[in-house]
Formats: structure tokens, sequence, C-alpha cells
């Protein structure tokens, strides 16, 4: 399987200073928890960090897309609008990061961007402050608070950020925010449900839940909504937010598919996660899906047994999941997904080769969807 080429992702989040002014939305955020947390007394204000950590990593992916997609729609910097189509890629941040203190405590993730995950560096906490009661279920309950924060303050900054726009266009980027926190919820649910679903049997069937759960959970919310909001911002008409959303899922599709293949081949020293983590979670991904079926039909029944008990073993030590992740090499199953990330992306560079917009905004989202299908993190 050959290595992705990565682009340069901060330089494109960097253009018209969108990271810089996200970055400044979160941290008045976070100052803002802060004060409140200290109202409510001393010992709060450890939560306020806990929500800086996790906001201090991510690409900003989706507040990119966001911002270009409004640009790519008639939006002008140097506008209001323009901070308000700030304001609503950082609500798109905070909301990835409740999603991601939730994931954590449901997958049992040991980290995040190569720090403990909140639920463990509770847990440690608990100890440290000499507590009472068990210290996973202080560390798993106050994952689940700061994910909470993290919602809440979601929620203020898009109500804040389209408190002032004109009523239709208000109304129009709202339905699509409340969309995308459905459907991320409902996919969160699948994929729960899928991780205890039996799983091996019938590979063609895991791999459409597989994908049923990529496009609901991830594919959506990565891409296709934040490209969405943005064209809605701009007072975008039906026609252009279908095609947005055309370009935006199968693209959203492609980015998970290398998040999967990362989680099993990728360079903890860039993912942040030790190597062959998702096949200690047990993730029942594509990859995982496509590596059975080749095996069955190849007659190698030892790797479907290998598969089949040793994915989701969690005591797993490093040689094992080196031999499982070279057995999945083995059968093939990367090279058919970077096949299918290939062809999802080439759907939506397609369409966005051959789409109305202008540049730069329509140079700086084909980059971006590089940088979402092509990277090494």
């Amino acid at each position: 399987m050959s290595a992705p080429v990565t682009p340069d992702v901060p330089s494109l989040v960097d253009v018209e200073d969108v990271r810089a002014q996200v970055d400044a939305v979160l941290a008045g955020h976070v100052g803002e928890l802060r004060s409140v947390l200290r109202a409510a007394g001393p010992d709060a204000e450890v939560l306020a960090d806990a929500v800086a950590r996790m906001l201090s990593g991510g690409k900003r992916l989706r507040a990119a897309f966001c911002y270009w997609s409004w640009r790519a729609h008639g939006g002008r910097p140097g506008t209001p609008q323009a901070h308000t189509a700030i304001r609503v890629g950082a609500a798109l941040e905070l909301f990835q990061a409740a999603a991601l203190f939730h994931d954590d405590v449901m997958d049992a993730s040991d980290t995040r961007r190569g720090q403990p995950a909140a639920h463990r560096a509770f847990a440690a906490l608990h100890g440290t402050w000499g507590l009472v009661g068990d210290a996973e279920q202080f560390g798993t309950s106050a994952a689940i608070l700061l994910g909470d924060l993290a919602l809440v303050a979601s929620e203020q900054e898009f109500a804040g950020a389209v408190s002032l726009e004109p009523l239709p266009r208000a109304t129009q980027a709202r339905t699509v925010f409340d969309l995308m926190r459905t459907e991320v919820t409902v996919g969160q649910y699948l994929d729960v449900l899928a991780q205890e679903t039996p799983w091996g049997e019938d590979p063609d069937a895991d791999e459409r839940r597989a994908r049923t759960v990529i496009r609901a959970k991830s594919a959506r919310y990565s891409v296709e909504h934040p490209i969405v909001l943005g064209a809605a911002l701009a007072d975008a008409d039906t026609d252009q937010l279908e095609a947005c959303r055309h370009i935006g899922l199968p693209l959203g599709e492609a980015f998970q598919l290398r998040d999967d293949l990362l989680g099993v081949f990728g360079d903890p020293r860039t993912t942040g996660k030790p190597a062959g983590d998702d096949l200690r979670e047990g993730k029942r991904t594509v990859l995982a899906a496509r590596a059975v079926a080749r095996a069955r039909l190849a007659g190698d029944e030892g790797t479907v047994d290998l598969l089949r008990t040793r994915l989701g073993d969690r005591s797993m030590p490093e040689s094992d999941v080196a031999r499982l992740a070279a057995a999945i090499a083995a059968t093939g199953a990367p090279d058919d997904v970077e096949e299918l990330i290939s062809v999802l992306s080439a759907e939506a560079f397609d369409r966005m080769e051959s789409g109305p917009w202008t540049q730069p905004a329509r140079g700086q989202l084909l980059a971006l969807a590089h940088a979402a299908v092509d990277r090494r993190s």
C-alpha cells in the first residue's frame, strides 16, 4: 500500500487567517467558561483546562470547509458576514470536541492526539486527589460532562453567530446545523450497535453496515454539512445546496476511510494514537470487512479466524497487533480501500472542478479536499 502524500494543512487553513480567527473565537469561549467555572468554585476550573486541551488540537478542516464554501458562493472577506462564517466554523469545532469527548468514552480509547483521553486523565486525577469510590467511573462521568459543556458552547456560538443575520439565512443555516447534530448522534448509536452485532459471517453485510455508519457518523459532519453550511450562509439556492451535498458526502466518506487506514497502519508520531489502536478497539470498518471477504475468497480460514477472534482484544500485545495488521495487509484489503477512496474522491473532485465556483475559493476547496483524503494523520 503506497503512502498518501499530505498537503500542508496548516498553510491551507491559515489563508485569510481562518485558523487564527477560529482559534480566537474558541479561546474566547474557553475564557468565558473559565470565568463561569471559577464562580462555581475552585474545584471546577479543571474542566476548562480539559476543554482547552481538546480544542488546542485539530486541523480546523471543518471550519475551513465552511468558510471557503461561503466564499465560493459569493461571500466577501472583511465583512460582518465573514465573521459570521468564522463563528459558525468555531461552532463546528466545538461540536467536534463534544463528539470526541463522548466518542472516547464509548470506544474506551486510551489516548487522543498523543495525550491521555479525558476519561483516562480524570481517572488518574481521582488517585492523585485521593478521592474515594471508583476511579474509572469518575473519569467517565467527567468526560461525559466535558462533552456536554462543549455541546452547550457549540450551540451558544452558532446561535450568536446567526442572531443578527436575516431570518431566511439564519433559518436555512439552523436547519443544516440541527440536522448535522441529529445525524451524528444517530450515527454514533449505529456505531455502538455495530460493535455489538455478530460480525464476520457475512462480510458484504458487514461492509454495508460500516458504510452506513461512516455516512451518518462521520462523512456528513466532517465535510458535507460544513460545505452546505457555508453555502447556506451565502444564501445559496436549493440547487446549489444540493450540489454541495453531492460533493460533500463522497468526500466525507473518503475522509473517514482514510482515517480507518491510518487507525491500523498510521504512524503514531503523526496520528497521535498507538499503532493499531483501532484493532484493539475492534472497529467494524470497511477495511476489516474487506479483509475477511478477501481471506474467505482465498480459502484462508486461518486469517478469517484470526480477524474474528482477535479484532477487539484490548489485551493484545504489540507483537499480536503487528501480526493482525500484517494479516490484513496480506489480504490486499488496504488496496481495496485505497481504490474506494480514489473513486469517491474523484467523484467529488470532478464535481468541484466542473462547478461554477470562482477563485480563489475554488482552488482552496480543492486543496482542502485533497488534504482531507491524502493525509497521514
